[in-house]
């Protein structure tokens, strides 16, 4: 049998520990990388290896290590019908986002290169020094909500949630605990039958200040937090969303991020 091994980045959060101790419950190897490198002798030891960490740790080791790490598509959200995202959502590059003379929610798609707030309009956003004018954002209208749930998708099925806001606040709570649970479970069925996802991701929902459901945004699994989520089922979906690219799914194949290589 193939030595399996969870691999995490160096700055582990409350999430990689949970995960640390549920791969270790069920007999798998799972170590926390010293370095934003790949460890010494990994990548020559033959072991499957599965990643938890953000974007620039899987960037810094899924390559050399064979990892896919599988991503919603960049234009996800923008090309959700309205009545699942409550408001306008489009993909567009951070040249057009500068243009903008309005206050609007500008995010990266995949990535936490600049942070994703309101912006009163696009002057605020970086400029061509630091990042290309054809870097993809995604920018929203301005909506509040009120609450807001994450929730583990595996194979199109809601493995485990958790609210994680309460009108603007942090408010951790099991979504078995929530009494909107059959509402979240009911919308994210909706959103999930709209296809487009790979077969493990994070959909983040929440329910906005008119009282309609809406998607907040989808993320990768792999480097998600699990806030009061089940362990257990958020390990299962993250060793699905970033593991050997040999085990890859076909239907799962386009969703993998582009990892670059990196020369030391």
């Amino acid at each position: 049998m193939t030595d399996r091994l969870l691999l995490l980045a160096p700055r582990i959060n409350d999430t990689g520990l949970h995960l640390l101790t549920a791969a270790r419950r069920r007999g798998l190897r799972a170590q926390t990388a010293t370095r934003w490198r790949v460890p010494e002798g990994l990548a020559e030891s033959g072991a499957a290896v599965h990643l938890y960490g953000g974007p620039l740790f899987a960037d810094a080791v899924g390559r050399e290590l064979g990892i896919a790490a599988l991503a919603d598509p960049q234009d996800w959200l923008a090309g959700l019908p309205r009545e699942l995202t409550g408001r306008a959502v489009v993909l567009t590059t951070l040249a057009e986002a500068r243009g903008l003379r309005r206050p609007a929610f500008v995010k990266p798609p995949n990535d936490k290169l600049f942070p994703a707030r309101i912006y009163p309009d696009g002057t605020g956003l970086p400029g061509a020094d630091a990042l290309e004018d054809d870097f993809p954002v995604l920018v929203s209208d301005i909506v509040t909500f009120r609450r807001e749930y994450r929730l583990f998708v595996l194979d199109g099925t809601v493995r485990t949630g958790s609210r994680y806001l309460l009108d603007g606040r942090l408010d951790l709570a099991p979504l078995e605990e929530d009494p909107l649970r059959r509402e979240v479970l009911a919308f994210a069925a909706e959103v999930l039958a709209e296809g487009g996802l790979p077969s493990a991701i994070v959909v983040d929902v929440g329910l906005l200040a008119d009282g309609t459901w809406a998607v907040v945004e989808a993320n990768c699994a792999w480097a998600s937090g699990g806030y009061a989520c089940d362990p257990e089922a958020v390990l299962d979906t993250v060793l699905r969303a970033a593991g050997p690219e040999s085990a890859c799914a076909p239907a799962d194949l386009p969703f993998r991020r582009p990892l670059p290589e990196i020369v030391r």
